[in-house]
């Protein structure tokens, strides 16, 4: 079964993060570059993004990951589970099921610190 949304703890990235290129960074600053890099750096975490990125609604049940992807129930919750802690995703219950949805700004926040 998926992760619970109200499991899933987000870090705060109101305040993330200076460019990389800009200045050196201090040691809190590359940590939460770090997170939010590394749950980027999985095949199956870019694929879950794009799913949420490609869809129609902006919001995809966590039960129709299983078939693109496939893979386990409990692995894309795995996947979804690192991607929301590095908050790059948001789960919201209904019911049974999690609806996923991308954090855009967070995805913005991560670009932004590697333009030039």
């Amino acid at each position: 079964m998926a992760a619970s949304a109200a499991s899933l703890k987000v870090t705060d990235t109101t305040s993330c993060c200076a460019s990389v290129l800009a200045a050196p960074l201090d040691a809190a600053e590359a940590a939460e570059l770090a997170r939010g890099f590394s749950a980027l750096a999985d095949p199956v975490r870019l694929r879950v993004l794009s799913i949420l990125a490609a869809a129609p609604g902006g919001e995809v049940c966590v039960c129709d990951f299983v078939s693109p992807l496939g893979k386990s129930q409990p692995t894309i919750s795995h996947h979804l589970k690192v991607l929301g802690e590095a908050g790059l995703v948001q789960g919201d219950r209904r019911g049974k099921w999690v609806w996923y949805s991308l954090n855009r700004e967070r995805l913005s926040q991560l670009q932004s610190t590697i333009d030039a």
